[in-house]
């Protein structure tokens, strides 16, 4: 018979038949690990597939959502807007003079609807399978067939550089506390959130407006990416526009410290 390490026999080594080998202590703990593991995805799930975009797709409806009902409060804050000045005017006790300078600072300001001539500017993501169309350049990353808030930010720069009276972006008037910010490849303004393609008119001297955008560095170099990926560049000239008067709240947020 044999008396290899493998025989119940007395031949078997004391390691194997009662010693505490770390190879068994390992075990048990990944079986205890893998059971935490699984106990944490059931609580977490609550019966429903964790692995599904069901989640992520709630949270963009609700986010549509608020951005609908914030559209929608901006125009009813227009309007109750519009019915307090009415009533102001009729009995405010101010001369004609105070009521054209608070028109002019109005203006100003960008609450009241602007007509002029007008340039726009749209900007589009690249196509999805968009290669590099000259020699030299490497193959696109994501990241280069994308619009990037800094991308809107040198349009609307360069655009009050070369003159403009007032800006709007998408269906949104700016003023003086708008912020153009991205998050991923959408654009939040002012509690609204936007899609691609991205316009942007600007009321001014539409020749003054062009030569602005053509020598801004930012723009220039967008440009590269516009002629080797193919990111999306129009400009048109719009004839007489009007531009809405901005009519959101102007109340100023910022952080307090804690007391």
């Amino acid at each position: 018979m044999s008396n290899s390490a493998d025989s119940p026999g007395t031949g078997s080594s004391p390691e194997r038949r009662g010693g505490f080998r770390p190879v068994r202590v390992l075990t048990v703990a990944v079986f205890a690990l893998a059971g935490l593991i699984f106990f944490t995805s059931f609580n977490t799930a609550k019966g429903t597939n964790i692995r599904t975009d069901t989640s992520l797709l709630k949270l963009s409806d609700l986010i549509q959502e608020r951005s609908r009902k914030n559209g929608e409060l901006d125009e009813s804050n227009a309007t109750l807007r519009d019915d307090v000045e009415s009533l102001a005017e009729g009995d405010d006790g101010s001369t004609k003079a105070e009521d054209k300078k608070v028109a002019a600072l109005e203006k100003r300001a960008g609450t009241q609807k602007l007509k002029g001539d007008a340039i726009t500017v749209t900007l589009n993501d690249a196509p999805a399978n968009a290669t590099a169309k000259l020699p030299g350049y490497p193959e696109p990353q994501p990241d280069y067939l994308v619009i990037h808030q800094q991308d809107l930010q040198a349009v609307v720069n360069a655009l009050w550089q070369g003159g403009a009276k007032g800006i709007k972006v998408m269906d949104q008037r700016l003023i003086s506390t708008s912020a153009v910010r991205c998050v991923g490849n959408t654009l939040i303004l002012q509690g609204r959130v936007y899609s691609p393609p991205y316009k942007i008119t600007a009321v001014g001297d539409p020749e003054k407006l062009q030569k602005a955008l053509a020598d801004a560095p930012a723009i220039q170099n967008y440009m590269v990416y516009v002629n080797v990926y193919g990111l999306g560049w129009k400009v048109t000239e719009d004839g007489t526009v009007t531009l809405p008067g901005y009519s959101g709240t102007v109340d100023l947020h910022y952080a307090k410290p804690v007391e």
